[in-house]
């Protein structure tokens, strides 16, 4: 029987038609890597993200070209965005105007009491939430010298003397982040935080790097945090393609069981009794499943020894050898055919289930 993991308490907040908080599902974000004012290339990459489940996207306003390009950027797409906003308060003011679902800024460099009063206002006229998103690298001077550098709690004062700042303004859509780039302290800092504190919390581990750290520090990261049931909405930050930290952040939750979408894939490691070329096969089925949601279980399996057995287990397996494939539904055998043909039969029986769900 699966763990039942007992979730944080929080309050829900909405970031347009997606709720956070308060119990609703943990949602996964991604942020372009376009130039927000290259509207086609930015709508383009929203939609490919849309495709892979992304629910909730933020786009980089470093300049006002970049503001004035919501307009149109959410024109076009069907997921709310939100406007990451650094420096300069009046940026966060001109992507409300323009049709921003939410406003993300970082406490350590937006600036003076009057600065976030303005941006806050501006969120109140627009009905728009705020995140407040705290970085290991960009913390207040004053926390800094407190705290002798960065630490999971200078972290956490900073997030919480701007939420409170918020909410002596009279706002209370707000929602924090906290993140370092090693997992020790994004686990501590994010632990602290969901003791003192009932916002509901965006999770993520920040430049986590290239694929593979990435992934493994996303997985231990926020893995950790959503098994203890801290977090609310998650980001997995990978130097990448961000359809792959779509991708990941699915995998993360159904690798705890919180949440299924599309096709999950069990194949063997493979070894000197493999017979075909499951590492070929196994990237095409995975490709062509990308952007499908039905979540049937697949396994492609390459020898005799397990092969069957995971296949027997599975919606759909498929186990293959000696030009030869078998294909099992539910644990049945239902047909053997030529091994050319295996990613052709595993698609066409995903087809099917699909119909039939």
């Amino acid at each position: 029987m699966p763990i039942s993991i007992a979730r944080k308490k929080t309050r829900r907040i909405m970031v347009g038609n997606v709720a956070v908080g308060g119990g609703a599902p943990i949602s996964v974000q991604s942020m372009t890597n376009t130039k927000t004012d290259d509207v086609s290339a930015t709508i383009r990459q929203i939609q490919q993200l849309t495709a892979a489940g992304c629910e909730i996207i933020r786009v980089a306003v470093p300049d006002q070209s970049a503001a004035a390009a919501i307009d149109r950027i959410k024109q076009a797409i069907t997921i709310p965005l939100i406007a990451d906003i650094h420096f300069d308060y009046r940026l966060a003011i001109a992507a409300a105007r323009h049709g921003a679902d939410g406003l993300r800024f970082n406490p350590g460099n937006i600036g003076s009491r009057k600065n976030v009063r303005a941006l806050v206002d501006c969120a109140k006229d627009h009905g728009i939430p705020i995140r407040i998103g705290v970085n290991a690298g960009s913390l207040e001077k004053d926390i800094l010298d407190r705290y002798k550098g960065v630490t999971a709690a200078g972290m956490v004062e900073s997030a919480l003397r701007h939420a409170a700042l918020l909410q002596d303004l009279d706002f209370h859509d707000i929602k924090i982040s906290i993140k370092a780039s090693d997992v020790p302290r994004t686990l501590e800092a994010y632990r602290l935080l969901s003791q003192q504190t009932d916002l509901p919390l965006h999770v993520g581990v920040t430049e986590a790097g290239s694929l593979y750290s990435g992934i493994v520090k996303s997985a231990l990261g926020i893995g950790t945090l959503l098994a203890e049931g801290i977090g609310d909405t998650l980001r997995v930050s990978l130097t990448r393609d961000p359809v792959e930290e779509i991708r990941v952040g699915y995998e993360i939750l159904r690798a705890l069981d919180i949440r299924h979408r599309g096709p999950e894939i069990i194949s063997c490691p493979t070894c000197g009794r493999c017979d075909i070329p499951l590492f070929d096969i196994v990237d095409r089925v995975e490709k062509a499943l990308l952007t499908r949601t039905v979540p049937v279980k697949l396994a492609i399996m390459g020898c005799v020894v397990n092969g069957p057995g995971e296949a027997r287990e599975a919606d759909i397996g498929v186990a293959g050898g000696n030009g030869v494939g078998i294909l099992f539904k539910k644990g049945q055998v239902v047909k053997k055919f030529p091994q050319a043909q295996l990613v052709d039969v595993v698609l066409e029986a995903v087809d099917e289930f699909e119909q039939q769900t």
